[in-house]
């Protein structure tokens, strides 16, 4: 486990890099660093924080979900079909979105152990069938849905922040309780650590296994709900390329892609680095491909670094193991 003081450190170093974009942006764009810039940063980031939340989970045991933002659009879908076509209450209609993520998230979970097939494989299936059923769902059209949704994602009076954003927060906090201070939390991380060690110790992973990828799909389905209320609208294209923008918040943040570390904590910093370079980029013109292209290289230099402290881990526990046993 690592130590109280190495944990301050990072995230001290992650807090270090978001304020420093912000400086950046600051001095490019005089109207950065305004309170609208913020309220409106905190107000976009509900749907992938909640992804990237459970991401890091997934990607804790060794596994990958690339199906997250097709179940986000199928999720929202049905939430707007629900809301328009059946004139169902938007509690009902909620619960109907939540319950897709759900059901698409055991699928992968249950396919992928007890099938054995590697989840990017499974998850890539998810992908086109999530996003195939969204089309299906809505005909193909958006669904406009206006004030039944809206107060979820519209900012409190006085805070600047929405219900949703206190929403994110919770899942962060809660998740990252689980993660650091549970059984269960610590059965994850040996999973993604030595999954044979696990078995020989007598604890089956395959529970934990699938219920990392049902949490997540539940996740996907709150993100979905999140997505519909800041839009007033459900549309089947939503969601599209999250998965990309949640395993790079995921990987900012350390989480290692060969599994066995990582931080729900430092995955929201991730989310907030992206999102900051996003809304700095727009602000000071950078057209839509030279944004494309520093997110890559910020996203690439991000899994360099990972490798990098993975080998250098690697070569600590074998020097370590020269000097014990002579």
């Amino acid at each position: 486990m690592t130590s109280t003081p190495k944990k301050l450190a990072e995230y001290a170093a992650m807090l270090g890099i978001w304020v420093g974009l912000l400086v950046m942006f600051g001095l490019l764009s005089q109207n950065f660093l305004t309170g609208a810039t913020f309220s409106s940063l905190a107000n976009r980031i509900p749907s992938l924080a909640v992804v990237a939340t459970g991401m890091t989970l997934v990607l804790i045991i060794g596994g990958i979900d690339l199906s997250v933002g097709s179940v986000l659009g199928l999720c929202g879908s049905v939430m707007g079909v629900a809301l328009v076509n059946a004139h169902l209450p938007c509690w009902v209609a909620t619960l109907l979105a939540l319950g897709i993520g759900l059901v698409a998230g055991t699928l992968n979970g249950v396919i992928s152990v007890f099938f054995r097939i590697p989840s990017f494989i499974v998850t890539l299936g998810m992908l086109e069938i999530a996003r195939g059923l969204a089309y299906l769902s809505t005909n193909s059209q958006t669904k406009y849905i206006g004030s039944p949704v809206e107060p979820m994602s519209a900012p409190i009076p006085g805070l600047g922040i929405s219900p949703a954003f206190l929403m994110a927060l919770f899942v962060i906090i809660c998740s990252q309780v689980a993660l650091s201070r549970t059984v269960f939390g610590r059965h994850l991380v040996a999973i993604g650590t030595n999954e044979e060690a696990v078995r020989l110790a007598g604890i089956n992973p395959k529970p934990a296994k699938i219920a990392v990828f049902a949490l997540l799909g539940l996740l996907s389905g709150l993100g979905g709900v999140f997505h519909t209320s800041r839009l007033g609208s459900s549309d089947p294209n939503a969601g599209m390329g999250l998965e990309l923008s949640a395993i790079a918040a995921v990987v900012i943040g350390g989480t290692s892609l060969m599994g066995g570390r990582g931080s729900v904590v430092r995955t929201f910093f991730g989310v907030l680095i992206i999102a900051t370079l996003e809304a700095g980029l727009a602000q000071v013109g950078a057209s839509e491909p030279t944004k494309r292209v520093i997110t890559g290289i910020v996203i690439v230099g991000a899994v360099i670094l990972d490798a990098w402290r993975h080998n250098l881990n690697a070569r600590g526990f074998r020097s370590l193991g020269k000097r014990t046993n002579p």
